[in-house]
Formats: structure tokens, sequence, C-alpha cells
């Protein structure tokens, strides 16, 4: 039996401890990363960085100099809910079978998933949201938690918005198409300070700002450039009509798209009615609306560094899927051309280099195993994706043979897939209308011209069907 006498001196021992272990902890915290995950939602590649000779984003543009731009970036689906689905749980949407924008994570097929935040959750991270991460209508949605995953996050908030309801110069030049389809800009005075954007970024800011000592992943998700186009009118001033030049497609372009492809386009086909002065004002918006939001993530990286977090914080810049600006006469998304599945993503890492271009084929279900490896946890099983932190060490090494993106209508039992390897694109369509699209996408960048009509071709349609058959496992880079 231990007396007083005895015990004092264990109980001195493990105060000892206790407190060692307590002045060891700041120390401990910070040899884990922290992860700041900025979406922008329906961004293509026109930022400044990726080449676009108009637009203005050199905050982003700063954040590829001190990391790496990936020129081959793909969505798995280009459709908001199932993109973002696909991204944050790891698997690819025949495995998360969610096909629209109104299914949440776990409602079909993965009720137990780890999520991508519930991972780093679960390796001692705090995890938040701020924004849009998993899917939320805009504008109808911002402000409410419509689809979130609770599981992923510490803490999730949603910022309230004004949206196009602020004041402002406005006009609408798709009168037709339904709110949250239509291309109606608002320019307005002020910084924004009633829009979700500047509200989450502010609240961002004031996160890293109280967080020095807290391992931490950031979900910071921006609503802009989607539609509408809402944005301060300095940022308009950045962009004269006259400076604007809508893109052109050659006469007869579309008399080789599958009708299948045409179908699921939907309203946001044959210009959505513009004219050539309404498709300015639209691409005028749309840039405005990229140069605020980019303005945004300058502010959040600022206060990035003047916590000094910079040097122990991954930062990963993702949009969750292309966007037609025209292209075919499309406008929007729902497309498996490269202008809609296509993304931007930058990656900056500790340690890795700075300012390189990685061409190698990458998927956004990548980022799931490749975050779990800059941030020194091992995923749990189950997830599609590849990691290619080689490729933030090495941008040139050879990589993966091809990529995969899909697109379903459930309403017309329509299904696309595609295959994109580096010089092609093969594209199968499968329901009530069966057909096939194959571009060379060396010769024919902008995929005018659907070789698959052509039986020269044959052979090589026929090797790239079975590619897209073989699926994502057989296409994956040797380590």
């Amino acid at each position: 039996m231990l007396t007083r006498r005895t015990f004092t001196p264990a109980l001195a021992t493990a105060a000892l401890a206790t407190a060692a272990l307590a002045a060891s902890a700041p120390a401990l915290a910070a040899q884990k990363t922290n992860v700041l995950f900025i979406a922008s939602d329906d961004l293509n590649t026109s930022l400044g960085c990726y080449g676009h000779p108009l637009v203005k984003s050199p905050n982003l543009d700063r954040l590829a100099a001190r990391g790496t731009r990936f020129e081959h970036a793909y969505c798995n689906f280009p459709l908001c809910g199932p993109s973002r689905t696909s991204l944050l749980s790891g698997r690819r949407p025949d495995s998360t079978g969610i096909n629209d924008n109104s299914i949440a994570v776990r409602e079909r097929r993965l009720p137990d998933v780890i999520t991508l935040p519930q991972m780093f959750r679960q390796a001692g991270r705090r995890a938040i949201r701020i924004g849009k991460m998993y899917h939320m209508d805009v504008p109808a949605g911002v402000g409410k938690n419509l689809f979130d995953d609770p599981p992923s996050w510490d803490e999730a908030d949603s910022p309230p918005g004004r949206e196009h309801n602020i004041e402002g110069e406005r006009r609408n030049v798709t009168p037709k198409a339904g709110n949250g389809n239509n291309f109606e800009w608002v320019s307005f005075t002020g910084d924004g300070q009633h829009q979700a954007d500047r509200v989450g970024a502010d609240r961002a800011i004031e996160f890293i700002g109280k967080n020095q000592q807290t391992p931490f992943f950031l979900g910071l998700g921006f609503v802009r450039p989607h539609v509408p186009l809402v944005a301060p009118a300095r940022f308009f001033d950045l962009y004269p009509l006259s400076q604007i030049t809508p893109v052109t497609n050659p006469p007869g372009d579309r008399d080789d798209i599958p009708k299948a492809s045409e179908i699921v386009i939907n309203t946001r086909a044959n210009d959505m009615g513009m004219n050539d002065a309404d498709k300015r004002e639209a691409l005028r918006g749309y840039y405005a609306s990229i140069s605020y939001m980019d303005s945004l993530v300058g502010e959040v990286l600022a206060a990035l560094d003047k916590a000094k977090l910079t040097e122990r914080t991954i930062v990963v810049f993702w949009s969750d899927h292309g966007w037609h600006l025209g292209e075919h006469h499309r406008w929007q998304k729902r497309s498996l051309f490269e202008e809609s599945s296509r993304v931007p993503l930058i990656v900056s890492a500790p340690g890795m280099r700075q300012g390189q271009v990685s061409r190698g084929l990458v998927e956004l279900v990548d980022l799931y195993p490749t975050l779990a490896e800059l941030g020194g946890i091992t995923p749990p099983p189950g997830f599609e994706g590849q990691s290619f932190v080689p490729l933030l060490k090495r941008p040139d090494r050879p990589w993966k043979s091809a990529v995969f993106t899909q697109m379903e209508s459930p309403k017309e039992g329509i299904a696309g897939r595609a295959v994109r390897t580096q010089t092609h694109r093969y594209i199968r369509w499968e329901g009530p209308y069966p057909d096939e699209e194959l571009y060379d996408l060396a010769a024919d960048p902008r995929e005018f011209t659907n070789l698959a009509r052509l039986s020269q071709h044959d052979g090589l349609k026929a090797k790239l069907r079975a590619t897209l058959d073989a699926g994502w496992q057989k296409a994956q880079a040797k380590v």
C-alpha cells in the first residue's frame, strides 16, 4: 500500500511529465503543416499565370510563382456537386453514385466515407469551412448549409451575401435563362462588404490571425466567378468592352458534334441567345469577377504571411470544373470538351520547388492522396486517385497516360465518358443516342474536327476506346 510519503514523489514525477508534455505541445503542433484549401466556383483557366492575354490575376500569379502550376489538370465530372463530392471524398463519380447537384456526399454509396478534411481532422488538425466547399446553390443557397457534410468539419461557416440584389449598374444579357444560369452582371461601388466572398475572406483572415499555434485545414470557398457576375466597379473598369473579343467558331463547327452532347449542354448552347455585344458584356463580367476573387485571395495569402504561417502551410488553389465562354457556341459547363473539363490547379507546399510548371496529366481526385502525403498522413483505403507529389519534386517526369471525365444527364438516360491523353481526347456517348468523338489535340486544340467520323482513324479510336475501358488504374504513373 502506498503511503503519502511514497506517493508524493510519484505525483511529482507525473506532474513533471505532464508539464513537459504541455511545454512541448506548441513544438509538436508546429511540426504539423497547415492546409489552406482555396476553391473558386466555375473558374476556367482565364488567369494571367495560364497565359490569358487580358485577365488580371496578380495574386494567383504570385502563388503560382512560389509553387507548381498544373497545365493539364482535369475535373472528373463537369458539374459542381458531383465534382466537389469526388474531390472531397477521393472517389470517382461511379463510386460516389452522385451525378447531379441535389445529393450530399453520404447519400448514395459512401455513408461511412472519410472525407479529405475529415482525414486531416482525425490527424489532429482543426478543420474549418468558410464558404462553398461541397455544393451550394448560387445565388439562392448562398449563406445556407444545403449540401454540407458535418463530419468533415469542426466548424462550418456559410457567409451570407446579397449577390445580385445589391444596388449598382446592371444588365442581364441572357434574360431567358433562369436564375443561377443567366449572365446578369452587376457593378457596384465599394468593396462588397455585403457579398459572401468579401465576408468569407474577412473571416478567413480573422481565423488565420488567431490560430498561429493550432494546426488547421481551412477550406475557403469563393463563389465567384459563378453567375451572377457581381463585382466592385473598379474590377469592371479593368476591362473596357473595346478590348474584349468574343470567341469565333468556324462555319459548320457543330455539324459533327453528337446529338447526346448537344442535349446534355441543354440551354447553354446556341450562345444562349447572345449577340456579339452581349457576349462582350458577359465576358467583361466574368473577367471582373475573377479579378475580384483574385484580390480576396491576395488578402488571405497576405494574412498567412503576416501570421508567419506561410512556411508551414500547404496552399492549394482549384476550381470544380472549367467553363465555356463561347467555344462551339457553348457557355458554362456540362461538356466533355477541353474548356469545360480542364481546371486551374496551383499547389504551393513547404520544401517543394517554386515557380515551376507541370504538364503531367492530373485529376481533381488526385488531391486526396496528394495532400495526405504532403501532410504526413496515411490515407484510409479506398481512394481512387494517385498522389502527384512526385510531380512537385520533378515536374517534367513521366506521369499518367490518361485522365478520365464523365458527364451524365439522368433525365434523358444519357451518359458520356471521356479519356484525355497528352495528344488526344476520345468520348463515348451511351443511351438513346450512342456515338463517339475523337480529337487530335496537337493538330486541333480547339476540337473542331471529330475524327471519329473518318474511317482512317479507326485504329486510333479502337486504341483509345480500350484505354477508356481499362480505366484509371491502368493509366496510373509508375513510381
